[in-house]
């Protein structure tokens, strides 16, 4: 054994040190004097050892060791013992817990289909004329156009003249007719998800505009609006934004094998 003396100014006292720390022993101003080995798992961060070269009148050399202990650490070691921190305790999967995110899962699966097939059926009708908002003779293979009835019945609101101009436009036919195609495609397999909806909702908010819900007459007549903001153009638009923000749930085998895609990986927004 030893003895080394504190570097630091406020520890006054040698203590002896031997090639096993935990042995050591030091005082502290004002304190008992207590064990290195005490601190022996706070070692790397509060333990400096240091080593000198000590000449005799002999000319021979001997090693001392040292060890410089910080005051502030010894004064809040001893002083205010450490308090262990508590580790989280993971959430519990209950039987409750797991019967609501079911229950979720099955409320976003079937708003996605249905906001898919709403949109997948808006282009079969309109496409082949299946009856119900288009006859057989209007229908788009007939030489029908899916815009011009809808965008020429735009009388009222701002956007009036803008939406009765692309009326019947070829190039406005082919641009809704794809968003249909493509948003009711991509909802109802799980596939791209968030791009159909940010679609999705963009279709909804013109339809919106040209109808124009908060005006109470149209043309002169009852416009027909029950309510000055909210109507079913709203409702879809908000369906969307939950739809695209939890895409990953509830996907499907498809919308699983899509996620698994690299360049699905490295751009999320295409999920």
């Amino acid at each position: 054994m030893v003895t080394g003396v504190s570097a630091s100014p406020g520890l006054a006292q040698s203590f002896p040190l031997c090639l096993c720390p935990q042995s050591a022993s030091f005082r502290t101003p004002g304190r008992e004097s207590g064990s290195i080995g005490d601190l022996w798992p706070y070692w790397h961060r509060t333990v400096i050892p240091t080593i000198g070269l000590d000449e005799s009148i002999l000319g021979s050399t001997r090693k001392r060791y040292g060890m410089s202990v910080a005051h502030d650490v010894l004064e809040r070691t001893f002083a205010e013992p450490r308090e262990e921190q508590a580790t989280p305790t993971p959430l519990d999967p209950s039987p409750e817990r797991s019967a609501r995110h079911r229950g979720a899962v099955v409320g976003l699966v079937g708003l996605r289909l249905a906001l898919g097939f709403e949109f997948l059926w808006a282009f079969l009708d309109k496409t082949f004329g299946l009856g119900y908002s288009t006859p057989s003779a209007k229908s788009w293979i007939n030489g029908g156009s899916p815009t011009k009835g809808f965008l020429s019945g735009a009388n009222v609101g701002p956007f009036q003249g803008i939406f009765r101009w692309l009326a019947g436009v070829p190039g406005m036919d082919w641009l809704f007719m794809i968003g249909l195609l493509g948003v009711g495609l991509a909802f109802i397999l799980g596939v791209a998800i968030r791009p159909a909806a940010v679609s999705g909702a963009v279709m909804l908010a013109l339809m919106w505009a040209a109808v124009w819900v908060p005006a109470k007459m149209a043309g002169g007549q009852p416009s027909g609006s029950t309510n000055p903001i909210v109507d079913e153009h709203i409702v879809g638009i908000f369906g969307f934004i939950v739809v695209g923000a939890l895409a990953t749930w509830g996907a499907g085998y498809l919308g699983r094998k899509w996620g698994l895609l690299k360049i699905v990986r490295a751009h999320s927004w295409l999920r």
